[in-house]
C-alpha cells in the first residue's frame, strides 16, 4: 500500500517503546511533510548516538565516546563514599533532577530476571563488588525498581554486599510498587532517598 521508504520508517519506529502502529504511522507522515532539514537533524543525531555514547568505567553512566570517566565521577564535590546503585541511566536522571543526592551512582543495566534468562554475569554487579572492596565506600543505597525483579536484585546485592562491611541501605517506599524510577516525580523521589531504609539481614 505505501511506498517501501516510508513503509521502512513506520516498520522502525514501531519498535520504539511505547509506540504503536498508529504513533509510528503519524510520526513517518509528519517527517514526509516537513522541511528535508528535520529529516537530516534526526538522521544525523541517530547516527552520532552510537558513535558518540560510551559508558563510564567507574560507574557505567553515559559519557562521551572516548572519556573515561563520567562527569559525576570526575566531580570532586561528589560524596565518593556513597553510591547509589540504580537499573538504569533514566535512572540516574530522575535521582539527579530531584537535587536531592550529592553522592556517586553504580548503574547496573538492568535487573534480576530469571525469567528472561537475565543472571548476575549480566549485569554490572562484579565491578561494583570491585568498587567496594577498594575501600572508601561508607554506605551503598540500593535503589532498584520497586517490582518483582528490582526486589529480587536488592536481595541478590545485599547478600553480596553484607560480607565487605559496607552500610547497606534501601530506598524508602514513597515510590509506587510496580513503577520505574524514570517516571516518579522529584518530591517523590526527594522523599524516598531522605527516608531509605535500613535491609535487613537474612
Amino acid at each position: 500500500m505505501l511506498p517501501r521508504p516510508l513503509q521502512n520508517l513506520i516498520t522502525a519506529l514501531e519498535r520504539l517503546p511505547g509506540i504503536g502502529p498508529k504513533t509510528a504511522s503519524r510520526l513517518a507522515f509528519y517527517l514526509l511533510r516537513e522541511e528535508n532539514d528535520l529529516a537530516e537533524a534526526l538522521a544525523q543525531a541517530l547516527q552520532e548516538l552510537k558513535a558518540g555514547i560510551g559508558f563510564c568505567s567507574e560507574c557505567f553512566y553515559l559519557t562521551e565516546a572516548g572519556k573515561r570517566l563520567c562527569a559525576i565521577c570526575e566531580d570532586e564535590r561528589r560524596e565518593a563514599g556513597l553510591i547509589c546503585v540504580v537499573e538504569e541511566p533514566l535512572d540516574v536522571i530522575a535521582i539527579e533532577r530531584s537535587g536531592a543526592y550529592r553522592g556517586r551512582y553504580h548503574v547496573l543495566h538492568g535487573a534480576l530476571s530469571p525469567i528472561e534468562g537475565i543472571g548476575p554475569e549480566d549485569l554490572k554487579i562484579a565491578p561494583l563488588l570491585e568498587r567496594v572492596r577498594r575501600g572508601g565506600v561508607r554506605e551503598v543505597i540500593i535503589a532498584t525498581n520497586p517490582n518483582l525483579e528490582g526486589d529480587a536484585t536488592a536481595l541478590y546485592l545485599s547478600q553480596q554486599l553484607r560480607p565487605l562491611g559496607v552500610h547497606l541501605t534501601r530506598l524508602a517506599r514513597g515510590l509506587p510498587m510496580g513503577s520505574d524510577l524514570e517516571y516518579a516525580d522529584p518530591n517523590t523521589l526527594m522523599r524516598a532517598l531522605a527516608g531509605r531504609q535500613e535491609i535487613e539481614s537474612g
